[in-house]
């Protein structure tokens, strides 16, 4: 028909070209036509072309799939990805905290233990503070009851301790009291402290008025009593009685003497009891059975002193010796004091330690028993 022959003449037959199987990508597929003119390309050739659109189709169609379902992947890693993030930065924080608990446990737990320290250092030095009050406390009970042994022993009915009753003395001898041989012994202030309740003698007409300074002075020492002398109360007594009844003529051993008496490490002893070597007499001016080395005078020495452990003995006369003894005896009763062995009223230790004052200035004065 005219139809057909239009299209054949637009659309010649190659004959001769060869006709590309896979078309470009500019190039659309031609609709297949029912039927071939005469001169038209063979049966075959149309089919294969058929096939190769079919096969494009089929691999354009493969590929938007492909492309969907890598599209759908994607999205479920990212979605995923998300979840783990989410997930590690709940696991950091509860890393976090627990890290936190942890350092706010160590810390309770060190700070528990350095409470529990510092109360069993606070435990401990409390125990070592009993402990030393109570060895205290024992000690001074030990030195009573060997003070009291010592009076029970040394005073029997049989045999009385004349200085325990001085109502047994004649009215000579009362007045003065015989002194130690040794001054670390306990027995000497014993005796002072129970003099004092001895019944006067017949016919003694001696009156007494407490001075209210001294007094006072006296009670405020005994409040918190100690041996520093410059507390008002000892101040006086080493200015008027102790610092006059130590003051001999050797000047460097009086000061060596009254440091030992201080110090509770003086030594009397008679003549008779020991023989000194010759060469420590030798080597120190001692003085000798007739000079006294206090004084320097020419004296018969029937005692002599050791100041603590030398090993030097220095001879003395009596009325050095009782200036010495009068001191020791005051220092024995008021270490007593202070170590709590003397049980009586304030009163009546203040007239002890005024009786012991008389005994230092009768001494330091030259008066002293025809025994020493």
């Amino acid at each position: 028909s005219q139809v057909n022959f239009e299209e054949e003449s637009q659309n010649p037959p190659a004959v001769g070209h060869w006709k590309p199987l896979m078309p470009s990508k500019g190039d659309k597929e031609e609709p297949e036509s029912g039927c071939q003119d005469a001169g038209g390309v063979p049966e075959p050739q149309s089919t294969e072309q058929l096939n190769v659109s079919r096969l494009r189709s089929s691999s354009v169609e493969i590929r938007e799939k492909g492309s969907e379902f890598l599209r759908d992947e994607l999205h479920k890693a990212q979605k995923e990805l998300k979840l783990k993030d989410k997930e590690c930065e709940r696991l950091s924080k509860v890393r976090e905290q627990l890290e936190q608990e942890l350092e706010e446990l160590t810390a309770s737990l060190f700070e528990e233990a350095h409470k529990m320290v510092r109360e069993a250092n606070t435990k401990q030095a409390a125990a070592e503070k009993q402990l030393r009050e109570a060895r205290g406390k024992i000690d001074m009970l030990q030195a009573e009851v060997t003070a009291l042994k010592t009076l029970v022993i040394t005073s029997t009915p049989s045999s009385p301790n004349r200085e325990l009753h001085p109502q047994l003395q004649s009215p000579s001898k009362a007045g003065f009291r015989k002194g130690h041989g040794r001054n670390k012994s306990t027995s000497s202030a014993m005796v002072s402290a129970a003099s004092q309740n001895a019944a006067p003698e017949p016919g003694s007409r001696e009156c007494k008025e407490v001075d209210s300074m001294l007094f006072a002075e006296f009670q405020a020492w005994k409040e918190s009593p100690t041996l520093d002398k410059s507390c008002p109360f000892l101040d006086r007594i080493y200015r008027e009685d102790i610092g006059p009844c130590l003051d001999f003529t050797k000047q460097e051993l009086s000061e060596l003497v009254r440091v030992a008496v201080e110090q509770n490490t003086l030594t009397i002893e008679p003549v008779a009891s020991q023989t000194v070597p010759v060469g420590k007499v030798a080597a120190e001016d001692c003085g000798g059975p007739k000079k006294c080395a206090l004084s320097g005078l020419p004296r018969t020495c029937k005692h002599r002193i050791m100041l603590g452990d030398s090993g030097s003995y220095y001879y003395i006369s009596p009325s050095c010796r009782a200036r010495i003894t009068a001191v020791c005896n005051f220092f024995t009763y008021i270490r007593y004091i202070q170590q709590g062995l003397v049980r009586q009223d304030v009163e009546l230790m203040y007239w002890e330690v005024m009786r012991l004052r008389r005994e230092m200035s009768l001494a330091k004065l030259g008066f002293y028993p025809s025994e020493m």
